[in-house]
């Protein structure tokens, strides 16, 4: 557990180095020589005790960061014994809301292996912000628990069973198409990845809402591992191709707060859950397969299926007319090159709601970057022998080209935004444990509740 209910909780004062100076002198004469002699200055995570009258625990003091509000918590259920805690404090609504959240994060631990290291603290919430600082929350660590799930336990059947435990909680609808069916079905680009594996490509769909509502399309990128196919990985690159299915987690998340807020849209949500492996019947660089759209798609690398299976899924959403489709992808490592990885870029046919989007991002402390869809790079996706190339002729901008090649599956006239997400942090800080993450999902919607709600 990460927060407490009714329970007054041990305080938690909080303290900036700027005006900790005049804040020492307002405590009483024990505690500021307690502070003192304890060396405290109010450092940025920096904890102390401070005693009561009769030399009893009364509470701790925490030096605050300079800025921000997501992580002014992060560092202290590491420092802090089991107990139940509260944050003492003049801070506004929103400022409560991402601190506690971030200490939430901070908690974190995954456990479907071994029993947890330590048996982290707890903190009360306000009433005004427990309901949304448990749902954040919850959705974060579904994320994470997912992505982190290694693929003997998370490959296509699992990621469906857990598509199917979010739509009975919340009354959804889900059908999967899955093995042959896809090609009878027209899904030829899915079934081409992921035949090679012994477990079965699906197509996932959930669906929810109300028809008189403005149909949001999610889809998420399923690729429960990555070999690279024939163009085989080396074993480096192998190490952490049980996050490719990142996206779908991020699109289950999100699905899972729409619905848990009621936003007046009619959802579907669309993963694609392949592995892409290596056998005798595995699809070939220099290959050409069919795709939903009746585009042709040369394989110019086996190693980027996440785009060419996510073909077909965006085909098919934008057969239904949908008012706006997102799509999450663990896509390129050209976009960690240009950004980093915790940074994911955004790219939209409609450069203002990339722009809101990154603003959303701005507000929630979960940044976005806006990068464009520059369409003369499109002449790098040309094939002699098929519409075109999954891989450009260059490896410079391979971000752009990967969305580029993606948006010839999408309605002109469709609203759509791609997001190349990580889905990793790639070391321990506080309220960021190494390991899987959602990246981008908070800000998408904080975004979806300005346009819907």
């Amino acid at each position: 557990m990460s927060f407490a209910k009714n329970n007054d909780g041990i305080p938690l004062y909080p303290v900036s180095s700027s005006n900790f100076e005049q804040w020492l002198t307002n405590l009483p004469g024990l505690q500021q020589k307690w502070l003192k002699a304890a060396g405290f200055s109010a450092k940025a995570g920096e904890l102390c005790s401070l005693p009561d009258a009769n030399g009893e625990l009364h509470g701790y003091a925490f030096g605050m960061a300079e800025e921000g509000w997501l992580y002014q918590l992060a560092p202290l259920p590491a420092k802090l014994p089991k107990g139940v805690y509260r944050l003492a404090s003049d801070w506004d609504r929103q400022q409560r809301l991402q601190a506690s959240l971030g200490w939430g994060l901070a908690c974190y631990q995954f456990d479907l292996y071994r029993k947890p290291p330590k048996e982290m603290p707890e903190l009360v919430l306000e009433d005004d912000i427990a309901a949304d600082a448990g749902r954040l929350l919850a959705a974060q660590s579904l994320v994470r628990d997912l992505v982190n799930t290694p693929t003997e336990d998370m490959g296509p059947e699992q990621l469906a069973a857990a598509m199917r435990a979010e739509a009975d909680e919340f009354d959804a609808s889900m059908t999967v198409v899955q093995g042959v069916e896809l090609l009878n079905s027209n899904f030829p680009a899915i079934h081409a990845v992921g035949r090679a594996s012994d477990r079965e490509p699906r197509l996932l769909k959930m669906e929810w809402g109300d028809d008189e509502h403005p149909l949001l399309a999610l889809c998420g990128k399923g690729v429960c591992f990555d070999t690279g196919g024939l163009n085989l990985k080396p074993g480096s690159g192998m190490a952490l191709m049980k996050k490719d299915m990142g996206g779908s987690a991020h699109v289950l998340a999100l699905a899972r707060l729409i619905m848990q807020a009621g936003l007046p849209v009619r959802m579907l949500v669309l993963i694609p859950a392949v592995e892409n492996s290596v056998s005798g019947n595995a699809y070939r660089p220099g290959d050409v397969i069919p795709t939903r759209k009746g585009l042709s798609v040369e394989i110019g690398n086996t190693d980027a299926e996440g785009r060419v299976v996510l073909a077909d899924a965006l085909t098919y959403a934008c057969e239904s007319g949908p008012d706006l489709v997102i799509d999450f992808a663990t896509l390129t490592g050209a976009a960690r090159i240009a950004l980093g990885t915790d940074i994911p870029p955004v790219f939209s046919n409609n450069i203002d709601i990339a722009k809101q989007m990154m603003a959303a991002g701005e507000e929630e402390e979960d940044p976005l970057w806006v990068m464009p869809l520059y369409q003369p790079y499109k002449e790098l996706l040309k094939s002699p022998i098929a519409d075109l190339n999954n891989m450009a002729s260059t490896p410079f901008g391979g971000c752009i080209t990967a969305a580029l090649f993606m948006e010839h599956f999408v309605l002109e006239a469709t609203d759509w935004v791609h997001i190349d997400t990580w889905a990793w942090n790639q070391g321990n800080r506080p309220g960021r444990p190494a390991g899987g993450e959602a990246e981008g999902l908070r800000a998408v919607f904080r975004y979806l509740k300005d346009r819907y709600g």
